[in-house]
């Protein structure tokens, strides 16, 4: 069975943007692939690393999420990253065949450096080792675990393409260790904040969350963007720039249609309109918080998911670091 592996930061909650972006997709994938999920708590340390406590709590926090989700132990391996060493040893091999150049140019890292120029100053002057060289250790994770398929999103992708770099110069200069990794697109695209915003977030408040209560998921629907050319009930409304209708198709595609027409036709009020989707939303989120409330209350369950997720990962990194050690000649004082 083929493998493939992805990986989530522990900053944060997940929301819905995350769900219909990538982990939907991957609860799907579980069925066909031999399915490695990380919780790349070293990723999130690169730009969270005066907030140590932050990315702990987190790890526990996209696990729960994660399960909440769908994705399901008996079928996949969930670990952790940093109780992985192998990982950071491929990195160091691997930090060897880049050039700082190349990762300056990298469009996602920098596209990331411009988001955080309060860490990494107005041009990047800032910008950490660790940082700068994250596509390198995401390359380490990929090919440690011999890693086929990549589940990415379209912004992903330059990160994949250095992978297949570094995979091509390592096996040119070491002989064939590893296989060229392939990327399979979501076909979900970047889902869009309540607010229009082409990125959801929490730092931008317009994200609903998988853990929101309904309070919560109707303040913020109920703030949610419409079309600010409707000012009366009855006015007809152009439902293809309404944030409103844009999330009744991920959580109400039976009644679209029906909406639409409504709208343009001015049969539908925008108030209405916000209240059947958050019945749509909350029938939406309940199996997940339903699902997240179960191992919420199981915590030692979680932890052993954790740990047995960890220690199957590590058998399998142990095992291609003796084939890579033995590649690049310093596989000493092995019989």
């Amino acid at each position: 069975m083929d493998k493939i592996l992805t990986g989530i930061r522990p900053t944060g909650n997940l929301h819905i943007g995350h769900y219909f972006g990538a982990v939907q997709n991957w609860v799907n994938l579980q069925e066909k692939y031999e399915s490695n999920f990380e919780i790349a708590d070293v990723q999130a340390l690169t730009d969270n690393f005066n907030e140590p406590e932050k990315v702990r709590k987190n790890v526990y926090e996209i696990t729960l999420d994660l399960l909440a989700c769908g994705i399901n132990p008996d079928k996949a391996t969930i670990f952790i990253q940093s109780l992985i060493p192998e990982i950071a040893e491929m990195t160091i091999y691997y930090s060897n065949l880049v050039t700082v150049s190349r990762l300056f140019r990298n469009p996602t890292v920098k596209n990331e450096v411009n988001q955080k120029k309060e860490l990494f100053g107005s041009n990047g002057e800032s910008i950490t080792y660790g940082f700068l060289g994250y596509p390198v250790s995401q390359a380490a994770d990929i090919t440690i675990f011999d890693g086929k398929y990549i589940p990415v999103g379209e912004d992903q992708l330059p990160l994949i393409e250095q992978a297949r770099e570094i995979v091509r110069k390592f096996n040119s200069i070491y002989g064939e260790t590893f296989t060229e990794p392939e990327h399979l697109l979501t076909e979900n695209k970047r889902i869009k904040g309540l607010d229009g915003n082409e990125k959801m977030g929490k730092s931008l408040g317009n994200a609903v969350y998988l853990v929101d209560n309904e309070e919560i998921v109707s303040k913020k629907i109920m703030a949610a963007v419409t079309d600010p050319n409707r000012i009366k009930k009855d006015d007809k409304g152009n439902p293809d720039i309404c944030m409103v209708y844009y999330y009744h198709n991920l959580v109400n595609k039976d009644n679209v249609n029906t909406i639409c027409s409504e709208c343009k036709n001015g049969q539908r009020g925008c108030v209405a309109c916000k209240k059947e989707l958050i019945r749509s939303m909350m029938d939406f989120l309940k199996p997940i918080q339903d699902r997240r409330k179960y191992y919420e209350e199981n915590p030692l369950l979680v932890e052993k998911i954790l740990e047995e997720g960890t220690k199957r990962a590590r058998n399998k990194a142990i095992k291609k670091m003796q084939q890579v050690r033995k590649n690049m000649q310093i596989d000493y004082f092995e019989k």
